[in-house]
């Protein structure tokens, strides 16, 4: 494997454990932190330049992945505005949508969707997610889940479909 390819592999790599943490995160404490979110762009940068420099990706590719993410923001920022979304789940859905790009930002945001609707069904039919043990503000998760969902895990899973999407042309699949 050409050490441009084997660098983008180690960023999707990276990028699905970013997303399995912020899912995580989200599970336990209904908040993603930016940091999670911030790291994920970076490793886009650093995955495009990678691309770019081994000649599997163009310019103007990446602008097209910025604009999606800023449209996706965008929309996102909307939910947010209309306590639809929260904050972080907003951020992480645009980071991650830099990785989908053009190309995959359908089928992302369907198996976002897809994944949410599952979790949602799950809270609703009161599934036992989460530790029931409480948390250091008294409440446990369970609890925490009946006034919000967490979509965390959502974007996750659809991160990592677009993970697996990518790294199959770097590996040969």
């Amino acid at each position: 494997m050409p050490l441009f390819a084997l660098l983008q592999a180690g960023c999707l790599l990276a990028f699905a454990l970013l997303l399995v943490a912020a899912g995580w995160q989200d599970v336990r404490t209904m908040r993603i932190a930016n940091r999670l979110s911030i790291a994920v762009a970076c490793l886009f940068l650093v995955w495009a330049l990678a691309g770019m420099a081994g000649g599997s990706l163009v310019p103007g590719d990446m602008a097209l992945a910025v604009t999606c993410a800023i449209a996706v923001f965008l929309v996102g920022a909307a939910a947010f505005a209309a306590s639809v979304l929260g904050g972080g789940d907003v951020k992480l859905l645009a980071a991650a949508s830099l990785f989908a790009g053009p190309a995959l930002l359908l089928d992302f945001l369907t198996i976002v969707a897809l994944a949410g609707g599952l979790v949602g069904i799950a809270v609703l039919a009161g599934a036992p997610i989460g530790p029931a043990a409480a948390s250091t503000d008294g409440t446990t998760v369970r609890a925490r889940l009946r006034t919000g969902l967490p979509y965390g895990p959502a974007i996750a899973a659809g991160g990592l479909w677009v993970a697996a999407r990518l790294i199959a042309p770097l590996a040969g699949i």
